[in-house]
């Protein structure tokens, strides 16, 4: 039974996790995709030049939510690494992201504002699948303490509602005056 109630508070905790990717991820789509659509309105750059520019204003947005929302109770020893693996990852995301919009621009010639917004928002998509992966496995990762204490304090739980038996009280020895 307390096997089963492991495995559902683990999916809880994913679902939670999840929950609070899902919207600092949301609201750094909504970043990304403003800033592509006005840096496009505002300038006279390149589809995927302005796309680049606006995923790396959302890829800072998102490293503060992520760090101060999502997985503020995560390990914070090695910030050094931990940004540097940030930006590691979110490289390969920007790569997976804006190369998607370079080939339906370049290699399909799907340029005009609708589609550069499909395509943009499909390249998000992907790369988001990657960046959740990589930053919950590598960046943002568990403090394994916490997870033993976690266990322990469990197992000690259940150890102590099965030892919650009415115990026969001690006789007690009788004085003898004498």
């Amino acid at each position: 039974m307390a096997h089963g109630s492991s495995g559902q508070g683990r999916l809880r905790a994913v679902a939670r996790e999840l929950v609070k990717f899902g919207a600092v991820g949301g609201a750094g789509v909504l970043v990304n995709l403003g800033v592509f659509n006005l840096v496009r309105h505002l300038t006279d750059l390149q589809v995927v030049r302005a796309s680049v520019i606006a995923t790396v204003v959302s890829i800072v947005f998102n490293y503060i939510g992520f760090r101060y929302f999502t997985y503020r109770d995560r390990d914070k020893s090695g910030r050094t690494k931990e940004l540097t693996l940030f930006l590691l990852f979110s490289a390969v995301g920007l790569v997976i992201e804006n190369g998607l919009l370079f080939a339906a621009t370049y290699g399909f010639g799907w340029d005009s504002p609708l589609q550069s917004n499909v395509f943009k928002f499909l390249g998000i998509g992907v790369a988001t699948l990657f960046r959740f992966w990589s930053y919950r496995t590598w960046v943002f990762r568990a403090l394994p303490a916490k997870e033993a204490v976690a266990s322990a304090e469990a197992f000690l739980a259940e150890e102590s509602l099965i030892g919650e038996q009415p115990r026969p009280r001690k006789a007690k020895a009788r004085q003898r005056v004498g």
